[in-house]
């Protein structure tokens, strides 16, 4: 008998659920307190292998959260990977009720790896962490328009500039307050701290957004950020390889990493330039150096040792 794999598509007023058989009735329930009580009540009895749902701009987070607590198989599924496999199944009508059987045949298909959600605290350190990065966004844009403004509107954009900076300063405060009440994020950060080209911020970034460093091998984890290349070829024909996926705060926090440890992690100064001189572009080294850095954490948090020569 087939494993039964549920799928969820969460908009934002309802959840449409269906199943990979015929055994389960598709249904729906609205996005509220009482629809997730009923939801969690119908799916409990079922003993799905898993429940899928597609990641839709935060309104999957409270709906996971709870089938998560209440101790259901919950995975979090890339929403561009079941649209191209919905391309692949020919089915071009899209509704939300298609949407769920569509992520249920995705699931039974490829067996996404059942992951523990974030705990509450290491989810408002994500969120900390993710406001960090659009304030610094912000303050960014702002000085573009700096460059090329009037007088006039320059005192508007300093003034909000000025507003911007503090902002800044305050959430680097609650992101450090964070990191201080526990012992145990303490020791991760003095760990990866320990690697030269690691500061404060991208060890926060991964404790928030990496919670599973230190528990996957290097291929899985080195996916997990989007690291991983995959090649392109047919026949006699070899494309260029490629990077992507993953989680893309993750992979530009290891990135801005890189930069640094090519020039002051001597082991991997000297990575990189070996590959340099073996042809590879320097675009090309610095991502196997963040490749080599993802690896190397993950190591290190597994282990609990810190840097040293021999790690790398």
């Amino acid at each position: 008998m087939d494993a039964l794999n549920i799928g969820i598509d969460v908009s934002r007023d309802r959840l449409d659920v269906a199943a990979n058989t015929s055994s389960m009735a598709p249904f729906h329930v609205p996005r509220d307190h009482d629809g997730l009580e009923d939801l969690i009540a119908r799916l409990k009895p079922l003993g799905a292998a898993r429940i899928a749902i597609e990641a839709t701009g935060g309104f999957e987070t409270v709906v996971a959260a709870a089938l998560a607590s209440a101790g259901l198989p919950v995975v979090i599924v890339n929403p561009a990977q079941v649209r191209a496999f919905a391309q692949a199944l020919s089915k071009r009508a899209k509704t939300d009720p298609i949407d769920a059987a569509v992520i249920a045949r995705f699931a039974e298909a490829t067996r996404p790896a059942l992951r523990p959600l974030p705990d509450a605290e290491t989810q408002a350190l994500g969120d900390l962490v993710a406001r960090r990065r659009q304030i610094i966004a912000m303050i960014g844009a702002e000085n573009q328009r700096l460059k090329r403004s009037s007088q006039r509107t320059a005192k508007s954009i300093n003034r909000l500039l000025k507003a911007l900076q503090k902002e800044l300063t305050d959430i680097d405060q609650d992101i450090d307050d964070s990191i201080r009440r526990s012992p145990h994020w303490r020791a991760k950060v003095e760990l990866m701290k320990s690697v030269p080209g690691i500061g404060d911020q991208i060890a926060r970034t991964l404790i928030a957004e990496l919670p599973e460093l230190g528990t996957l091998d290097r291929r899985q984890i080195a996916a997990l950020v989007g690291l991983a290349p995959w090649t392109r070829q047919s026949g006699q024909w070899r494309g260029r390889s490629f990077i992507g996926g993953g989680r893309a705060g993750v992979r530009t926090a290891l990135y801005m990493g890189a930069l640094v440890a090519a020039h002051h992690n001597p082991s991997l100064r000297a990575f990189r330039d070996r590959l340099v001189a073996h042809g590879k572009p320097k675009l090309v080294a610095i991502i196997a150096v963040a490749r080599k850095l993802i690896t190397i954490l993950n190591a290190i948090l597994r282990d609990n040792h810190p840097w040293r020569e021999q790690n790398a």
